[in-house]
């Protein structure tokens, strides 16, 4: 089945579930009114679904390829870029004076899930400009914003970012790249960094690299640390790309999935480089395009799922097999295992997005009015959005190949490609058990009031709702009052006995915000009650088996050795 943009789905959320509203109503956001919104949303689902999507089986099958040092795309996917930077969408929540839209962020996040879900592959690459662009905008001199962000916005040129190395992955302050000064001002940024995705392109005139590196006086570990911009092209008095820097593609990974997006060994020979913000501050600024990265790979794995979900569906809706157990259409979809995956699908797709765009509303408020409790819930959801999204990208995969029988597994039918591309999402941009003992740690740092506010929300929800969806509502009260009681439980643990259980911490607060989107969307329409009752019933009650984990510690982990493990 051809992929189809998620618009009405997207759309619906903005307005009923997480507040999109209160950003429009904002002086910083007046310009997102209804029908900007809905023009922005039907052009972008249009692009991915009649331009994007049809690349990405053919990516999968033709993948970048390096030839004498420089990467070539993927066919098609020039059309498909030139369709994106030329209709504005890198530059979506860029500021206007430089040629950016200044629109909200939770617009941009449906556009980002939209165009992911058609074709993750090329849509990486104005993902990691988007990122870049902000970075620059926070850290930048206005040397350096004058130069480089019009060409980042409009898509004439890309962005990089250049962290992790052989010997440095999750481990940053590991990082052996120098910087050493030139008599100029600039810096000879020497060093080898892996997994750049994008790491050149034949689809811009420029790329951009943010590379971390460690000045001669810096100190060991992250503090030791700076940040430098170094574009492949050296640009000339007038901006335009100039001499080849001192720096190349090494090598393309060979990867399980995402075959279209180029993911280069990059290196760095006294490369001619210029310090984006102040010296040995290069994590601040790094994490500016890391924050931004974690949302939108949120948004990733929210697109995945939903082209492995709709995949699945078209097959489920066609392929007979067997004398089904109900009236209907004689197809699969109405054997009831094959009906409980494909609702599954459906309603943990419709959790993800919620909390994605939750976050991305609450970064937008935080931004528009500078409240405090704006910034602390967007701090909190996101890396339950990173990790949660992502997860739910490889199970939603994973079950589309099951719906698909034997067949899922022949790459012909395209149900394994979903799952192959989703499989990198919970590692990048920090690995899920990573965002999970940063929710556990730095983000209850308050004593958990972020958490409490949630909860204490989640819980209003279900008493509004309680007069026409009892049942539902009280489930999700029940599992909001478990979620304060195993909240307060992980407050008095140890750090590394919180770690223990953060995972399953952060999947349960997680599922307890996806039974209050679906409560939300069935009291807005009762139509969606019917999936509302897939996710309370039937997805949400994992919270209580999750929760006890959570209580357990790390004791147990660690009664057994390494030895006992290799036994």
């Amino acid at each position: 089945m051809p992929y189809r943009a998620p618009v009405k789905d997207i759309r619906f959320i903005l307005d009923h579930v997480v507040g999109f509203a209160d950003v429009a109503a904002t002086s910083r956001f007046a310009d997102a009114t209804p029908d900007v919104a809905d023009a922005i949303l039907t052009e972008a689902g249009r692009i991915s679904t009649d331009i994007l999507a049809p690349l990405n089986k053919g990516s999968d099958r033709s993948p970048a390829r390096l030839e004498n040092g420089a990467v070539v795309s993927s066919p098609g996917f020039a059309e498909g870029y030139r369709a994106i930077a030329t209709g504005g969408w890198v530059g979506m929540t860029a500021s206007p004076a430089h040629g950016g839209m200044g629109l909200p962020v939770s617009l941009a996040l449906g556009v980002d899930d939209m165009m992911s879900g058609a074709c993750l592959a090329l849509h990486l690459k104005p993902l990691l400009s988007k990122g870049q662009i902000e970075a620059l905008e926070h850290h930048g001199s206005a040397e350096q914003k004058a130069l480089y962000l019009p060409k980042l916005t409009s898509g004439e040129w890309s962005g990089t970012m250049n962290l992790t190395e052989p010997q440095a992955g999750s481990d940053v302050g590991a990082l052996r790249t120098s910087a050493v000064p030139n008599e100029d001002g600039s810096f000879a940024i020497s060093g080898q960094k892996i997994f750049i995705t994008w790491g050149d392109s034949d689809l811009t005139a420029n790329v951009c690299h943010l590379v971390l590196a460690r000045l001669p006086d810096g100190a060991e570990g992250t503090k030791g640390i700076s940040l430098f911009m170094v574009p492949k092209f050296i640009p000339d008095p007038a901006g335009n790309p100039g001499s080849r820097n001192s720096l190349r593609v090494v090598s393309l990974e060979h990867k399980l999935g995402l075959h279209g997006s180029p993911t280069c060994v990059m290196q760095f020979d006294a490369a001619t480089g210029w310090l984006v913000g102040a010296p040995h501050n290069g994590m601040a600024a790094m994490f500016t395009m890391m924050n931004n990265a974690r949302l939108s790979v949120a948004a990733q794995g929210v697109g995945v799922a939903e082209a492995a979900y709709q995949h699945a569906l078209a097959y489920a809706r066609d392929r007979r097999q067997g004398a089904t157990p109900v009236p209907g259409s004689g197809t699969i979809i109405d054997h009831a295992d094959v009906r409980r995956m494909v609702a599954t699908m459906r309603a943990e797709v419709f959790a993800a997005r919620s909390i994605a765009l939750s976050c991305a509303v609450a970064i937008d408020m935080a931004s528009a009015t500078g409240g405090a409790d704006w910034k602390a819930r967007a701090a909190f959801l996101t890396p339950i959005a990173k990790a949660f999204c992502t997860d739910i990208a490889c199970e939603v995969a994973h079950l589309g190949v099951q719906i698909h029988g034997g067949m899922g597994f022949i790459e012909e039918t395209g149900a394994a490609q979903f799952l192959r591309d989703a499989r990198i999402l919970p590692i990048y941009e920090g690995t899920n058990g990573i965002q999970a003992m940063d929710l556990v740690g730095r983000k209850m740092a308050d004593g958990g009031d972020a958490a409490f506010r949630l909860i204490d929300e989640i819980q209003r929800t279900a008493e509004a709702a309680r007069p026409g969806l009892p049942d539902l509502a009280g489930e999700a009260w029940s599992a909001a009052e478990a979620l304060r009681e195993g909240t307060e439980s992980l407050l008095a643990l140890p750090l590394n006995d919180r770690f223990a259980g953060a995972v399953p911490y952060l999947r349960a607060f997680a599922l307890a915000l996806g039974g209050h989107a679906h409560l939300k969307a069935a009291h807005a329409d009762p139509q969606r009650a019917a999936l509302a009752r897939v996710m309370v019933r039937r997805v949400l009650p994992a919270h209580s088996a999750l929760l006890a984990e959570v209580r357990e510690g790390a004791a147990g982990l660690y009664e057994l050795g390494p030895d006992d493990l290799a036994a």
